[in-house]
């Protein structure tokens, strides 16, 4: 399998990407009273969009950020990579936390004119991500059909234009940004590096194409050849934890070089996969996914004498 010297995205494309394939964040303000902010952090959980790389975030009317903002305008909002279905509940029992991003900014209330232009803006967003749904070719469909999931990113963001009056629409003028990977780390990244970067196109579909991914038992397998056959790794068990044009991460469960009593036991370990070309869209990644399928399903059948198609 050839790969890209570019094997990873920038942070900046990381943020940005987080940032389009997610649909709800939590939005922290400052606690105010009638002298003024306290200092308490109120948080909740809000929907959002993305227009010219600047969040604009959906606030239900009677959530106390509506009272905060009036009196301190300061605020930060916290968005994590989508983790659906089995892949929350493994992360979960490894202790174990999503990438991230974590921004900083003033939360500024719209007038009547921009809030109804970026419902319009909204619902350009859904119908178009809807339409392309629909015209997903056979290989796309039979990933996503695994999926447990019944509703998308643009079926979850259509509540907001359903019940639009119950919500108080904001810009979050972003000060500053941090990228946080699954270990913890931290990662400034400057935020006109951010507004400016490109979303990965496959960032509205990921979540679907994760979990239909990590709930197809045969695809599930295949990540275990790809384990054997890529990176000469023995692996039990074997999920996908993200997706972007360049590839995808694994996490896999291999044996730990320690032994105890004489008996291996399993850690799970991340992989990276890269591709051989950069998928552009939702169409090339599904294609070359099942490409690799294929090559190490016919490597392992040669090299074992097996056939395993």
């Amino acid at each position: 399998m050839k790969r890209n010297k570019a094997t990873l995205l920038t942070f900046a494309e990381k943020c940005k990407t987080i940032l389009a394939s997610n649909w709800q964040g939590s939005l922290n303000t400052i606690k105010a009273d009638a002298k003024g902010s306290k200092g308490d952090i109120h948080t909740s959980k809000v929907k959002y969009m993305l227009k010219r790389g600047q969040p604009y975030i959906w606030v239900p009317e009677n959530d106390l950020h509506n009272v905060n903002t009036i009196i301190d305008e300061r605020g930060s909002f916290a968005v994590t990579s989508p983790f659906p279905g089995p892949l929350g509940a493994l992360l979960k029992s490894l202790n174990k936390l999503p990438a991230r991003i974590a921004l900083s900014g003033d939360v500024l209330p719209l007038k009547e004119d921009k809030a109804k232009s970026i419902a319009e803006k909204l619902q350009e967003v859904i119908l178009s991500e809807q339409k392309a749904m629909k015209e997903f070719t056979y290989t796309v469909s039979g990933v996503l059909s695994s999926s447990g999931s019944r509703s998308s990113r643009s079926d979850n963001l259509q509540e907001l234009l359903r019940d639009n009056g119950r919500y108080s629409v904001y810009r979050f003028k972003m000060r500053s940004c941090t990228f946080v990977d699954g270990h913890g780390g931290n990662f400034e990244v400057d935020v006109e590096d951010l507004e400016t970067s490109k979303a990965d196109q496959l960032a509205p579909f990921s979540a679907k194409l994760i979990d239909g991914i990590n709930q197809s038992e045969a695809r599930r397998r295949a990540l275990i050849l790809f384990c054997f056959v890529y990176m000469d790794t023995n692996a039990k068990d074997a999920y996908v934890t993200s997706i972007d044009r360049k590839g995808f991460d694994v996490l896999a469960k291999v044996t730990s070089p320690v032994l105890k009593d004489g008996v291996g036991h399993y850690q799970w370990k991340e992989l990276r996969f890269m591709f051989k070309e950069e998928a552009k869209d939702v169409e090339m990644f599904c294609h070359q996914l099942v490409e690799m399928e294929e090559e190490v399903i016919n490597k392992v059948s040669t090299s074992s004498g097996l056939n395993l198609k």
